[in-house]
C-alpha cells in the first residue's frame, strides 16, 4: 500500500441521461438522472483507494451544501481532507453531462466560481508523508511552484501530472513529472492524430519523464525515458456492455499510479491501465467491480 496524495479539482456532476442527442431548441425527458462526486483528481483518489492505497486529496471545497456533499463522500471512500481549503462564499464548480445512451457519449457544460488550490495552501502539507503525489495540470503557475516545493523537499517522492487539456503554461510542468499523463484531447490540440507520434515528440520537452497517452478505445501508448526508440501500445479492453465512460480517464490514471506504485514495468502498467479503464466503462459510477 502507497500514501498517495492528489492535488486538483473535486466537481458536482450532474447527469442526465438520454436515449438520443437533442437537437437545438428542442425539449427531451432524461431518462435517468444521477448526481455524483466528481473531478479529474477526486476521481482517481476513489480508484487508487478502492486499489488498496491509502489516499488524500488537496482542493478547494466551498462551504456550501454541494461543498459538503463532496467531503462527505471522498471520506465514504476513506480519503482524507484534512489539505483541503474551505472557501468562503462562491459556487461548488458544477459539471452539467449529458450522456447518449446510444452512442455512450457524454457531452460536459462545465460551471465554477470558486478560486483554485493555491500555494500557499499546499506549502503547508508534510509532504514526507506521501510515497507519491499526483497533480492536475491545472493553474498552472500556482502549480509550477508546488511543483518546484515538491522537488526541494521530498525530490525522491515520484510525481504523476495529467495533461488534459491546453492551458497557459502548461508545458512548463513536463519537466518537473516523472509520469506524464496526457489524454487524446491534448494531443490532437496539438496537431496530432497518431499517440506514438505524439509521444516522440513530447519526448524532446521532457526527456526524463515516462510518458503515456490514452486514446479512448484505440488503446493507450506510452514512452519509457531510458528506452526513447521503443514506444510501447496496449489495445482498449471495452466490456460487453458499454454503460459509463465517464471518468475513464481517470480510472486509466489510477491504474497506473497503482502499477507504479507496485513496481511494474511501464508495459505492464499499461495494460492493467487499458484494462481498469474498460471494467470501469461496463459499470455505472465509480464503485468498482468486485
Amino acid at each position: 500500500m502507497a500514501h498517495i496524495l492528489a492535488i486538483g479539482i473535486a466537481t458536482l456532476d450532474i447527469i442526465n441521461s438520454v436515449d438520443a442527442y437533442p437537437q437545438e431548441d428542442s425539449e427531451i425527458r432524461a431518462s435517468t438522472q444521477n448526481i455524483r462526486r466528481g473531478g479529474n483528481a477526486a476521481n482517481s483518489a476513489v480508484i487508487l483507494s478502492q486499489l488498496g492505497h491509502s489516499c488524500s486529496w488537496a482542493g478547494t471545497l466551498s462551504d456550501d451544501n454541494d461543498g459538503d456533499f463532496i467531503d462527505h463522500e471522498l471520506q465514504r471512500y476513506n480519503i482524507d481532507t484534512s489539505n483541503s481549503w474551505r472557501a468562503h462564499g462562491g459556487r461548488t464548480p458544477t459539471s452539467y453531462i449529458t450522456h447518449n445512451r446510444a452512442s455512450g457519449s457524454r457531452t460536459i457544460i462545465h460551471y465554477r466560481d470558486l478560486p483554485e488550490y493555491s500555494f500557499d495552501s499546499f506549502s503547508n502539507i508534510d509532504l514526507s508523508a506521501y510515497d507519491w503525489l499526483h497533480f492536475e495540470g491545472r493553474h498552472c503557475q500556482e502549480t509550477l511552484r508546488m511543483l518546484h516545493l515538491a522537488q526541494q523537499q521530498q525530490p525522491h517522492i515520484p510525481v504523476s501530472i495529467e495533461i488534459e487539456k491546453p492551458r497557459p503554461d502548461i508545458e512548463t510542468l513536463f519537466k518537473l513529472g516523472d509520469l506524464l499523463l496526457f489524454s487524446r484531447a491534448y494531443a490532437r490540440d496539438s496537431g496530432y492524430t497518431d499517440g506514438a507520434e505524439f509521444l516522440h515528440a513530447m519526448h524532446t520537452q521532457a526527456p526524463e519523464a515516462d510518458l503515456v497517452c490514452a486514446w479512448g478505445n484505440q488503446g493507450a501508448w506510452a514512452l519509457a525515458r531510458d528506452d526513447s526508440d521503443n514506444v510501447i501500445f496496449s489495445p482498449a479492453f471495452p466490456p460487453s456492455r458499454l454503460i459509463d465512460t465517464l471518468a475513464a480517464g481517470d480510472t486509466f490514471n489510477a491504474a497506473m499510479i497503482d502499477a507504479r506504485c507496485k513496481g511494474q514495468s511501464l508495459t505492464e502498467a499499461l495494460t492493467a491501465a487499458c484494462q481498469l479503464a474498460g471494467q470501469k466503462c461496463g459499470v455505472e459510477g465509480l464503485d468498482l467491480p468486485k
